[in-house]
């Protein structure tokens, strides 16, 4: 089948994190989640508590368990993957809940760990943009001057009021603010985005998307959100304060997100991994291929790909 977009291996019609990886490194990348014990500012009291209204007890669900060593953690992965690829290298990511959010000496100790693990060709942190400091910053530079680092900046909307009903607790000039800064010192930036809030418009959606894209960040990532049994979010749903997305309804506001988005930047996720035993709703996302499935057929459908209405 003939593929109009250049920036894939599998006929979609958007910048793929498999094409990207293939071509960066030559082979099979998967990153491995690992869970380094961290906190978040929101939750510990330094700018909130009780977290982000969406969260169950931190992000990072399918990270592992921070009771056990990163080689632990990395190993009890990579050996699955290794049974299931070939010759794959690895991007250890440090996903659950603030991970540049310590001294600079603990950070460096669990980071140089994972990057001394066997075929690890890079390494990534998610991160909130309130929670860099100089000194990390500055560790940070270092690290992306001798391996490919990518640091993932929840942002999830441009809109402060929104940051406020799911508590953030940061706003978007502190996003901007450390946006640039990290991009000024060279590293790499991908940043999270979630569709479907509480009280957002499809046009507000759209204009976090533009705002976003406007940026050029290398890497985006495109969440549904999830109501998760016994968040915040979940007992506003209950209380019929908001409603989810239905699937189509969710499937042309992405496909809408991907033609404002330049072809450059690498999408990493399109929707979302909830946990059958945890997810309130919406349901249909349990289905993540129909999901992706249904975004592929829309962009044919319209005959589009990611960057047709980019405008710079």
């Amino acid at each position: 089948m003939y593929n109009p977009f250049p920036y894939s291996l599998d006929n979609k019609r958007y910048h793929t994190w498999n094409w990207f990886l293939q071509n960066k490194f030559g082979c099979k990348v998967t990153k491995i989640a690992l869970n380094g014990g961290f906190t978040c500012p929101n939750i510990d009291g330094t700018k909130g508590v009780g977290g982000c209204s969406y969260c169950l007890g931190g992000s990072g669900e399918f990270a592992g368990s921070p009771a056990d060593s990163i080689t632990n953690q990395f190993r009890s992965v990579a050996e699955k993957m290794e049974k299931k690829w070939q010759n794959t290298k690895y991007i250890p990511y440090f996903q659950a809940n603030t991970n540049t959010y310590a001294p600079v000496e603990k950070l460096r100790s669990l980071y140089e760990e994972a990057l001394s693990q066997e075929n690890v060709v890079g390494l990534a942190v998610a991160t909130r943009p309130d929670s860099i400091s100089d000194e990390v910053m500055d560790y940070l530079t270092e690290l992306s001057k001798r391996t490919y680092l990518l640091v993932e900046l929840g942002l999830q909307s441009i809109f402060d009021e929104t940051g406020e009903k799911i508590n953030r607790c940061h706003s978007y000039k502190e996003f901007e603010e450390c946006y640039f800064r990290l991009k000024d010192r060279g590293i790499n930036v991908c940043v999270h985005l979630i569709i479907g809030l509480p009280g957002e418009t499809r046009e507000m959606m759209l204009d976090s998307v533009k705002k976003v894209a406007a940026l050029r960040p290398d890497c985006i990532k495109l969440h549904l959100l999830h109501i998760l049994k016994g968040t915040k979010i979940a007992k506003e749903y209950a209380n019929g304060e908001f409603g989810c997305m239905e699937l189509m309804e969710y499937v042309n506001v992405i496909v809408d997100a991907l033609e404002l988005l330049p072809k450059e930047t690498v999408v990493q996720r399109l929707t979302g991994d909830g946990s059958k035993d945890s997810l309130v709703a919406p349901l249909w996302s349990l289905k993540k291929f129909v999901v992706l499935n249904e975004i592929d057929k829309e962009m044919v459908r319209r005959n589009t790909v990611q960057g047709a209405k980019f405008d710079m």
